[in-house]
């Protein structure tokens, strides 16, 4: 017995399966939250309730080879988000890669990648795994703070098909043909740069750009003389050379991960000719009156944007790094042991959307409200984490599976509520 608003937002999905697939969806993804310890496949079946659950191999062959789309089902829960969260105006999407590391050496799409984790600017690591690009759509929580990312859409990139660059340009394109009637801010770290140079239906693209990258002023207009006109302009120094020869700064304040700092700013119009060829872009130059920061060089491809704008949206981008570390830490996107086919991916994928899941699941219904018990040395909590969520999301399972399994009026209603915060808390 599942509590009604769990199951009411599962139930949205059910077109995206058959009858008997939709209650294996609905037990794997229940279980993944109530599972303690590492998710692997074995553990989530053995959570799964006895009398409505099948044998092992169904949802090991569910997974692997299973008559249902990923994609359809990011497509709802995209649906379902942009409903709810953002409604109008333009839609803010980051991007990045994770490294999501697997055991054995045949695991389908698995590779020798590099480690963020364990890697400096002066020594590479690498490591055996899934490279898995995740698009998240950014939004504002009812309790304030720092904004979330939630993935709407997974990829694994393989080293012998698309670059990243490119599958990134792709999962950018087919989320805008999912809500072709929308306005889309996609936000990405520097090293997918070079994505300004494709042309991305309803998309504005946010980035850094290389301190030293080889920028020109934009083409002159065409003077009427024979001759092909010019494409590009004067060389202009590289941003950095050209920070240190700005002298109207525009001091402003900017919203950065839920918190208002001051800035300076100063942008014009630039042409990146060796990746964008001809194509405007607006290079912001961002400083920090302090100075305790070094400065930073972001470029937009809409040349009409405002320059604040666009160093927030770079800086809000830090939500994604915390769903990839949440994703590993509470979801165990990493554990379950799945080798073949469309299996892999796929169990990342339903991670990657479970989290999307829980933190929606627990926005809507607590909207700003505490979830959590009162700590005398944490007095100063004012904002959930995802462990938080997720707790949350347990008691009300275990709560609804006990109330059901019980009914004995000589069930003290102190002990169960002390013993379901126990049990939330510690798995």
């Amino acid at each position: 017995m599942l509590p009604t608003s769990w199951q009411h937002f599962l139930n949205l999905f059910a077109p995206c399966f058959t009858a008997p697939g939709q209650r294996l969806f609905v037990q794997i993804v229940t279980a993944w939250v109530q599972c303690p310890g590492r998710r692997t496949l074995t553990r989530l079946w053995s959570v799964i309730p006895s009398p409505v659950r099948r044998a092992y191999n169904t949802y090991a062959r569910w997974l692997r080879v299973g008559k249902w789309s990923m994609d359809e089902l990011w497509r709802l829960l995209l649906c379902c988000l942009v409903d709810h969260w953002a409604p109008e105006g333009v839609i803010d999407l980051h991007l990045d890669d994770t490294l999501i590391h697997k055991t054995g050496r045949k695991v389908e799409g698995a590779g020798f990648f590099r480690d963020a984790v364990r890697s400096t600017a002066n020594h590479l690591v690498t490591a055996w795994g899934l490279n898995v690009i995740i698009l998240a759509i950014r939004i504002n929580p009812p309790w304030g703070g720092e904004p979330l990312a939630l993935p709407v859409l997974a990829r694994v990139h393989r080293k012998d098909e698309l670059s990243l660059i490119e599958l990134a340009s792709t999962m950018a394109w087919e989320v805008a043909q999912w809500l072709p009637h929308r306005q889309f801010r996609l936000a990405l770290d520097g090293a997918y740069a070079s994505i300004v140079a494709y042309d991305l239906p309803t998309t504005e693209i946010n980035t850094r750009i290389r301190c030293n990258a080889a920028i020109n002023d934009l083409a002159p207009p065409p003077t009427g003389r024979r001759g092909r006109p010019r494409t590009k302009g004067d060389k202009l120094p590289s941003p950095a050379e050209l920070a240190t020869q700005v002298t109207d700064w525009t001091t402003t304040q900017i919203c950065v991960r839920g918190q208002m700092i001051e800035v300076q700013l100063y942008s014009r119009l630039i042409l990146w000719y060796a990746v964008a060829r001809s194509k405007p872009l607006l290079l912001v130059i961002v400083r920090d009156p302090a100075g305790r920061q070094r400065d930073d060089f972001f470029i937009s491809t809409n040349p009409q944007a405002d320059p604040a704008r666009v160093a927030a949206a770079y800086g809000d981008r830090w939500a994604i790094e915390d769903t990839n570390r949440n994703l590993k830490q509470f979801l165990g996107a990493q554990d379950p042991q799945s080798w073949m086919h469309l299996g892999p991916e796929r169990v990342v994928s339903l991670a990657c959307w479970l989290y999307s899941a829980v933190w929606h699941w627990y926005a809507a219904l607590y909207d700003g409200r505490p979830s959590w018990p009162d700590r005398p040395w944490y007095t100063t909590k004012r904002t959930p984490s995802f462990a938080d969520a997720l707790a949350a999301l347990r008691r009300e399972l275990w709560t609804s599976a006990i109330s059901s399994l019980t009914g004995s009026p000589n069930l003290s209603p102190e002990i169960t509520h002390t013993l379901l915060n126990v049990l939330a808390e510690a798995a």
